[in-house]
């Protein structure tokens, strides 16, 4: 198990983050998605150590050893790196996001344009709080996030329930069958086949949710929250990774945001899914995130 840090916030409360790749490498924060947590990064492991990347990968606000903040916001999460960055005497960085982590990698590149080199964000979520048309979203996200529009305390209490499931560990001789139930594209399926892959999906949403439900809840509510910012005040580079047969967020959403980013550079993969776009070109999106 690899350590964790701990980082001391003004109001007392922890940040928790472990280490990927080189330890002397380019520093490169890791977002992770949802819900997950910080151990999404060992994804970017192999090739960040070939590559000579530092990934500095935390866990966000009441995911795992992160402390509850309750009722944060998406703005928070800047002043919250800056603490954890001048705590390791970094000064520029870079940022990579997957899936879930986009908005925190734009909030950070919108507050701190002067230590952000470049972002990469990989099968981003989209910004939902204004959002007309949800035909693009996953059926489960569609679902949340009308849930979570009427009937809030109805969501909670779901997620309460669903916590002790979500929180185990299958068995190896069932993970065939929960590719199955979980009906995904093709290339996903292929790609979790493999077990360091699995390994790094799966065991990062179970630790979210070994945690509280309470924690995976206010990670969710803030995708549904307007982020105080827009696309448009986003001036550094940018490069949008996104999958032709992502699920989750469809390609015509990421052509969208693409649009929007003022500095942004986007490559759509054929045949990719929202898991096989990470899990097989992880090397090609760091060596050219590094690049900038």
């Amino acid at each position: 198990m690899r350590n964790e840090t701990l980082v001391q916030l003004e109001n007392g409360a922890v940040v928790a983050f472990q280490e990927y790749g080189d330890p002397n490498g380019a520093p490169v924060v890791f977002c992770h998605g949802w819900p997950s947590s910080c151990t999404m990064a060992q994804l970017t492991d192999d090739p960040a150590r070939e590559l000579g990347v530092r990934i500095i990968a935390p866990d966000r606000p009441g995911i795992s050893g992160s402390s509850l903040q309750p009722d944060r916001k998406l703005a928070d999460w800047p002043s919250i790196m800056e603490r954890v960055l001048d705590h390791l005497a970094i000064d520029e960085f870079r940022a990579l996001a997957i899936s879930g982590g986009a908005p925190y990698a734009y909030a950070m590149a919108a507050a701190m344009p002067k230590r952000v080199r470049a972002i990469a964000i990989v099968c981003g979520a989209i910004p939902m709080a204004d959002l007309a048309d949800a035909g693009g979203l996953l059926p489960l996200y569609r679902w949340m996030l009308a849930l979570y529009r009427s009937r809030p305390r109805l969501l909670r209490q779901l997620f309460s329930l669903a916590r002790p499931i979500l929180a185990l560990r299958p068995p190896v001789r069932l993970r065939p069958l929960l590719l199955k139930m979980l009906m995904l594209r093709p290339s996903d399926a292929e790609s979790l086949r493999d077990a360091a892959a699995f390994e790094a999906i799966f065991e990062s949403q179970r630790r979210a949710w070994r945690g509280t439900a309470e924690g995976v809840m206010m990670d969710a509510q803030v995708y549904a929250q307007p982020w105080g910012f827009s696309l448009e005040d986003i001036h550094v580079s940018v490069r949008l990774w996104h999958g032709t047969q992502d699920r989750a967020f469809s390609v015509r959403m990421a052509e969208e945001v693409a649009a929007r980013l003022p500095n942004c550079k986007a490559r759509f993969i054929d045949d990719a899914g929202h898991y096989s776009l990470p899990i097989r070109h992880m090397r090609e999106i760091l060596k050219d995130l590094i690049s900038l």
